[in-house]
């Protein structure tokens, strides 16, 4: 996979669900708590919960530069399993067809929008994107071995409306800031539960901008003569780094959580666990600790889940002993 797309990957699953990494477990009864751009209407009044994602960033440019802009986030899915009865379909919490459980819970998919590639020359430049999601439901049928229809499992999401709006202004000969404002104004009534409000929220909401014949500036640790320049761009909910190959810097990821220029998925790690804040290794020997009942859960919860645990209990011997003790590098740290 591209190095830069595992990251974003990463970044946008980050929190998705936690060890134990089951429906049942106190941790995972909040989530999606990362990189939320929140309705409007549900956001104002609150301290929390923004509804708009501000990024700002420098990029040194050349004769021809051009910024692209992507915005990626998760939108919640609500599953919900019924059974069929005389009368219709009967909603669930858990239904039982043909040894196999299936759990009401919600999931997620992926919606990416990107921008058309920004000109940036010695004028200002803009350009801004509606982000319009029509709400949908699917329905899985869930047959026995006679080929009965015994339930069903439904899925359905909430309409998204709002905008991203990007911005070129010149600094200074050969830089230019660049604005990224997100902004979610889906209808959401504002007393309503906060699982309402999720349903119309961009979550895990990050930013890649690309340059061509330019590149960008580091924020973390800019040059000594752009220092004034980088501490004034304004950040909200966001955490603006380079990444891909260093020195390369045509590609800036703008995070939801902090994270250091160039960031790197671990080499040895055998898959995302969706807790950067935790150990591989120690992930991987409590889920193999697990009782027959936990894993079975683990297993029902979400089909992300269930790929852990399988891609867990798959491996070698080998591929186990690579998670132990890797050392990366030596060094001193700068003063």
């Amino acid at each position: 996979m591209d190095p830069i797309r595992a990251i974003a990957d990463a970044v946008l699953y980050e929190g998705y669900i936690l060890w134990p990494y089951r429906k049942s477990a106190m941790k995972n009864q909040q989530r999606w708590t990362f990189g939320g751009v929140y309705p409007r209407s549900h956001s104002e009044g609150r301290e929390d919960d923004p509804w708009e994602m501000l990024t700002q960033c420098l990029v040194a440019t050349g004769p021809e530069t051009g910024v692209e802009v992507a915005v990626r986030f998760l939108h919640v899915v609500r599953r919900r399993v019924a059974r069929q009865t005389a009368g219709g379909l009967e909603p669930v919490e858990e239904l039982r067809v043909e040894g196999e459980r299936h759990l009401s819970w919600d999931e997620a998919v992926e919606r990416e929008f990107e921008l058309p590639r920004l000109r940036l020359t010695d004028q200002r430049a803009g350009a801004s994107l509606a982000v319009a999601v029509a709400a949908g439901e699917e329905r899985e049928d869930l047959v026995d071995a006679a080929g009965e229809r015994v339930g069903a499992v439904l899925r359905s999401w909430e309409a998204l409306e709002g905008t991203i709006e990007v911005e070129a202004e010149p600094v200074d000969r050969g830089l230019q800031r660049i604005t990224v404002r997100i902004a979610n104004t889906t209808p959401c009534a504002g007393a309503g539960p906060r699982d309402q409000a999720l349903r119309r929220t961009f979550c895990s909401c990050h930013t890649v901008l690309r340059a061509a014949g330019g590149e960008f500036v580091s924020l973390t640790d800019p040059p000594e003569r752009l220092a004034a320049e980088a501490g004034a761009c304004r950040n909200q909910g966001t955490w603006p780094v380079l990444v891909g190959e260093a020195p390369d810097a045509t590609t800036l990821l703008s995070s939801p959580i902090i994270l250091e220029d160039y960031p790197r998925i671990a080499p040895e790690s055998p898959g995302d666990f969706f807790d950067g804040g935790e150990i591989d290794q120690m992930l991987v020997l409590n889920i193999l600790s697990l009782t027959a009942e936990e894993k079975a859960e683990m297993r029902d919860s979400d089909p992300r889940t269930r790929e852990i645990l399988e891609r867990t209990e798959a491996l070698t011997e080998a591929e186990m002993m690579q998670l132990h003790g890797t050392i990366r590098e030596f060094g001193l740290a700068r003063r």
